[in-house]
């Protein structure tokens, strides 16, 4: 397994719309790998390939305490959605950034998992929202476009000045 490094915006790569997967196979596996490896060490609770500049559909989550309930989903697909729910979100590619987000309250999900078998499940709370959180990453959408245009222009300026003092 390998840490993958993971893109910040504003990299114009994070808008990169994600194709469908078209065979699980042992390179995806590999992939799926070192995402969750990439998230676990981040840390995070989700992470899309799109964040680490691989455009395929797939995206590693683990929003339990222990990190021991790891969810691959490959080619996602939200079903169904309903209700409403605003939480605070974060994101890895923006980093040290939080703000509110308006997401559905309940989604039904279905996807591929690593072993290529589907699935299908029903999620809310912080499961459904890190499920289309990540989702918008797949389709080139970060949780900062929820914003004005003014909270995107000093959050980019804030992660410009941050990576200037890392150098």
């Amino acid at each position: 397994m390998a840490l993958l490094k993971i893109l910040h915006f504003p990299d114009s790569k994070l808008r990169i719309v994600a194709k469908p997967v078209t065979l699980v196979d042992d390179n995806i596996r590999k992939i799926v790998a070192d995402m969750f490896e990439t998230m676990y060490d981040a840390p995070g609770i989700g992470l899309a390939a799109t964040q680490v500049n691989i455009h395929q559909q797939i995206i590693v989550i683990d929003i339990s305490e222990d990190k021991n309930q790891p969810l691959c989903l490959i080619n996602p697909q939200i079903s169904d959605k309903d209700g409403l729910q605003i939480t605070e979100e974060g994101c890895l590619s923006v980093p040290s950034i939080f703000d509110k987000v308006e997401r559905a309250e309940n989604i039904t999900v279905q996807a591929l998992n690593e072993k290529a078998e589907t699935i299908s499940f029903n999620a809310d709370g912080l499961l459904a929202v890190c499920i289309q959180h990540e989702m918008d990453h797949l389709n080139g959408k970060l949780f900062v476009d929820y914003l004005s245009s003014l909270k995107r222009q000093r959050i980019a300026k804030k992660l410009s000045k941050q990576r200037e003092k890392s150098l």
